[in-house]
């Protein structure tokens, strides 16, 4: 058996030493950097080879990866490296790591033309001035074989180690058993199509039942299918921290009915979750966890490959046990687990670590999108991007020196913008160009700034710095699938800000492919209708395959009723809360028990809550309120036991909508009191015209479909187990609708 590895990942092994330093940062985009390698290969002669692949053999590894450029007039090879600010700034580790990149690189040239020496450079191109600093030196064949022989031998224990966990991984996950004692109705045809998808390397999309046992539906058949399909990797992406805890319990269950699968899970948080020390600034000079990081890595690597459920408790016990920053390490452990279970963004977003990592690797993937309903909304936020005005004023009025030339010129860019907009809110059909210069030159400066001194990387100057990159990098990207918009308002006397917005509304041409680079990625949730929508904004292959998997529950368990004599629009409001009050008083009294009461505004659930309390005093009542902690939240929740009665007040597609569990008698029913329509707003208005013009549903695609979608979740917290029975209410007329009834789980016996 022979271990795969790619230059850049040998080396990151072998070569980097020293601190965790990330003061010589932010580093150029992704298309920045392309956009550097080819500027410098389009300044070489015609002779010049740009992206050479290379490969070698060491005993049982095989070294793989592609040269930046060789040139054979001078028998040069070149490792590009793109680079903002000052070079001098670069700590000396990393320049060890690019030359001992570029020297694997050179004995595998060598190798490949039967070379007695060669010429190795480091280019280091400044993306700003566009200026080529050269930094090279002649090395023997001899002495490059020599080097490459010495970072084989020292990866290849681990590799050695590596390559028997995989085996054992891979025979112990072919006999892999369900871990319950049988599959649930509709879960076992979720979990054979989830292994045909993956056998044929397709995309899936996947409509499932709350209350299905998707999570293990999902990672089960593709456990089974790690060793036929030589999968390296399981990704499972969640859009909420619920989701990760779903998934990890599932990872747990698994664990336990099978003691002997030697399966590492990891668990990614969020820096800011997984930082021990906030007030510190990543580096040796500043954070203890990070002098000396490399150095102590290999240890606390070894330790933590040794556990099986590296969820964030457990990997933070492993990283303070080796005095290394537990985010760090769970960066570098996403390399060696099997499972991994992460936020949505570390896939999708445009820096995601995990897609960058199996691209680099070429690793065989499997991808889980778990409530895939929300990636239409996670990914538009992704690659949109806005400023805000009032931020920029406050910089400027307390920014250092060197900064205020280019602060002041953008902020008068920005004032052009916007000076003959009459509305609050206006559209417009291009980006801004005259202003997008004006950013780059200050972000430009700041970078330069941040460079010279690391200690202002930090606070309100570091938050726009990072918010004016973002904005430069979607302005890029900006199309029809994009709008930018500003919008105005007025300050005390004259004097008026705006906040700038790129938006994108159509994320498909991101989206596409990261779905078509995974070996198979199964998008799975209880709302996934109507299918041409989702197929639309997540741009999915043309050969996706699609389930609808059969509920199991009876229609008999869930009564669903239309009460179709009440308004819950804007203007009847007023006259709808008698009768709302009404309907769930009769309801209670009929069926006392817990219930969730659903609105589409804290004011509106006020004011129900309100009159039902004054009406039905004896009725007891709990309700959500902004902003809620998490703790809070636990509270809510924790209202509803097996013998409490009362009914919960919340806000549609808030907290309480969707990915909350209350079976059996913890919840017996629900009264939904909205469609769930996103807000009546220019910015929704502006969506609904372009989604009009590219799809011709601008209504449905931006309203609608989004609204019902809210209302099937809200609806899917009744029905948990078998034996639970319960009431959905849908109150309001525009529920009797047709083209509204049909968008309704298949399964409900609608009255």
């Amino acid at each position: 058996m022979s271990y795969n590895v790619a230059v850049r990942a040998l080396c990151e092994f072998t070569a980097k030493v020293g601190d965790l330093d990330l003061r010589f940062t932010p580093s150029p985009s992704a298309q920045e950097g392309i956009v550097g390698h080819r500027t410098v290969a389009s300044r070489r002669n015609a002779h010049y080879q740009h992206e050479v692949a290379l490969e070698g053999e060491y005993q049982q590894l095989t070294v793989r990866g592609r040269a930046d450029g060789y040139d054979p007039d001078a028998n040069r090879l070149e490792e590009v490296k793109t680079y903002r600010g000052d070079l001098d700034a670069q700590p000396a580790n990393h320049r060890q790591l690019h030359w001992a990149q570029v020297k694997v690189y050179g004995w595998l040239m060598c190798q490949k033309l039967g070379l007695t020496d060669i010429d190795l450079a480091l280019v280091y191109f400044d993306i700003v001035g566009e200026g080529e600093t050269l930094l090279h030196q002649r090395y023997s064949a001899a002495e490059l074989e020599t080097f490459f022989n010495a970072q084989c031998a020292q990866f290849l224990g681990w590799a050695q180690q590596e390559m028997q966990h995989r085996a054992a991984r891979n025979s112990a996950a072919q006999t892999l058993g369900f871990p319950h004692a049988g599959f649930r109705t509709g879960q076992r045809s979720l979990a054979e199509t989830v292994f045909k998808a993956v056998t044929t390397g397709r995309c899936l999309m996947a409509q499932a039942p709350t209350g299905i046992g998707k999570t293990i539906g999902t990672i089960f058949p593709l456990l089974k299918a790690l060793a036929p399909q030589q999968l390296d990797k399981l990704f499972f992406l969640t859009a909420k921290t619920p989701g990760r805890k779903l998934a990890l319990d599932a990872a747990d269950v698994l664990h336990r009915s099978h003691p002997d699968l030697p399966l590492r899970v990891l668990e990614l948080v969020a820096r800011d979750k997984a930082c021990e020390h906030p007030d510190k600034a990543c580096h040796g000079d500043s954070c203890p966890l990070a002098k000396g990081f490399y150095d102590r890595l290999p240890a606390a690597r070894s330790a933590a490959s040794q556990v099986r459920q590296l969820d964030q408790r457990n990997l933070r016990e492993v990283a303070l046990a080796h005095d290394v920053c537990p985010y760090y390490l769970s960066q570098e452990m996403a390399r060696w687990a099997d499972l991994i279970v992460a936020d949505y963004n570390y896939y999708f977003d445009f820096g995601a670590m995990l897609f960058g990592l199996a691209q680099l690797n070429q690793w065989r993937a499997a991808v889980l999108v778990d409530e895939a309903h929300n990636l239409v909304e996670r990914a538009r936020s992704m690659y949109s991007a806005s400023l805000d005005q009032y931020h920029l004023k406050t910089l400027r009025d307390s920014a250092p020196e060197p900064l205020n030339k280019p602060l002041q010129r953008l902020n008068r860019e920005w004032n052009a913008l916007h000076k003959d907009q009459l509305a609050p809110y206006q559209a417009y059909a291009s980006r801004p160009d005259k202003f997008l210069h004006a950013l780059g030159l200050c972000t430009s400066a700041m970078g330069d700034y941040f460079n010279d001194h690391p200690q202002a990387l930090s606070g309100e100057l570091q938050t726009f710095y990072f918010d004016a990159l973002q904005f430069a990098k979607v302005a890029e990207l900006f199309n029809e699938q994009f709008i930018f918009d500003i919008s105005k308002r007025q300050h005390s006397g004259k004097r008026s800000s705006s906040t700038l917005c790129l938006r994108n509304v159509v994320p498909a041409e991101f989206i596409r492919p990261r779905l078509t680079a995974a070996r198979s990625s199964v998008l799975f949730s209880a709302t996934l209708s109507p299918r041409h929508y989702y197929a639309d904004l997540l741009g999915l292959p043309a050969d996706t395959a699609w389930i609808d998997v059969e509920s199991p529950f009876k229609a008999a368990q869930l009564k669903v009723r239309i009460v179709d004599q009440i308004s819950t629009r804007f203007v009847h409001r007023q006259a709808s809360l008698e009768p709302i009050v009404a309907l769930i008083a009769t309801q209670f009294a009929q069926r006392p028990g817990n219930y969730l009461a659903f609105f589409s505004s804290f004011d509106y659930l006020q004011q129900v809550a309100q009159l039902l309390a004054e009406r039905h005093p004896q009725i007891p009542l709990w309700l959500q309120s902004r902003g809620m902690a998490e703790a809070e939240r636990q509270a809510f929740l924790e209202q509803f036991t097996e013998h409490s009665q009362g009914i919960g007040f919340a806000v549609l597609g808030g907290a309480f909508g969707e990915g909350i569990d209350l079976p059996g008698a913890r919840l017996i029913g629900a009264f939904i009191a909205t469609l769930g329509l996103p807000q009546l707003n220019p910015v929704n208005e502006q969506i609904k015209q372009r989604m009009a013009t590219i799809f011709g549903a601008g209504y449905d695609y931006t309203y609608l479909y989004p609204g019902l979608q809210k209302v099937v979740q809200a609806a899917g917290r009744v029905i948990r187990g078998q034996q639970d029975e319960g009431v959905v209410m849908l109150i309001d007329d525009r529920f009797g609708e047709a083209r509204v009834r049909q968008l309704l789980p298949r399964w409900w016996a609608v009255e």
